[in-house]
């Protein structure tokens, strides 16, 4: 039976007055690479910042819980020191900074030199753009190449779970491509994903499992490549 590594039930947010997520359930098995689509506004990257503390001032409730242990009370530091790690929608790279020094900011919570220099070759290997510019300030890369350094980033803490919100924004089809070429080797490297996109055929091609959602509600739920062939998501989300 599958390791669960995320579970959030019954999750609630309301800014003010305003109701953003309605009472959600979904959860991500170990080793899977689970996403959530829909509309703008729907209420996803809510959802994220609920599981990662990183909401401003806003009503939550419901439970959450990473690894088996209630998140509640969890800083979002504390959430990194035990492997959960996000890539922001926007990306957030430290633009005065390297890649090179970039990376070394995703290693923070480490303290095995050998093994951080390891991985800086590894995911060199796998975002050669950024190897050939390591010494480039983060600030001067496009924005797919800022894309690539935000997930590289995020990979050095060796996170057990990685949520990814809209990778593809603002990306040329050229590099949303390659980001999702990115996204599923990293994948099948058995690192388990949460996935917010817009994008939703790329994502219901690439994903396990998928989660639709829809002015704060999941609407539905299932295998992703049998999402693919529903009427409902067609007509909704892939344009058909």
């Amino acid at each position: 039976m599958a390791t669960n590594i995320l579970k959030v039930s019954n999750l609630k947010v309301a800014y003010g007055g305003i109701q953003a997520v309605k009472g959600i359930n979904l959860e991500v098995n170990e080793g899977e690479l689970v996403t959530l689509i829909g509309a703008n506004g729907a209420g996803k990257t809510t959802t994220l910042k609920a599981i990662t503390g990183t909401l401003p001032q806003c009503k939550v409730e419901g439970e959450m819980h990473y690894l088996g242990e209630h998140t509640k009370g969890l800083t979002s530091f504390n959430l990194v020191k035990q492997k959960l790690a996000m890539v922001p929608e926007g990306r957030g790279v430290f633009t005065r900074m390297s890649i090179q020094e970039n990376l070394l900011m995703g290693a923070y919570t480490r303290d095995d030199k050998a093994g951080i220099a390891a991985d800086i070759d590894k995911w060199f290997g796998v975002f050669p753009r950024l190897k050939e510019r390591a010494a480039q300030m983060a600030g001067t890369l496009s924005g797919g190449e800022q894309q690539m350094l935000a997930m590289a980033r995020a990979l050095m803490s060796h996170p057990k779970l990685l949520l990814l919100d809209e990778p593809s924004m603002g990306l040329s089809p050229i590099m949303v491509e390659k980001i999702f070429e990115v996204i599923r080797t990293v994948s099948a490297q058995g690192i388990t994903i949460l996935l917010v996109e817009q994008n939703a055929k790329l994502a219901l091609e690439a994903a396990h499992r998928a989660y639709v959602m829809d002015s704060g509600l999941v609407t539905m739920s299932g295998n992703a490549k049998d999402m693919l062939d529903d009427p409902k998501v067609k007509a909704a989300y892939l344009g058909e």
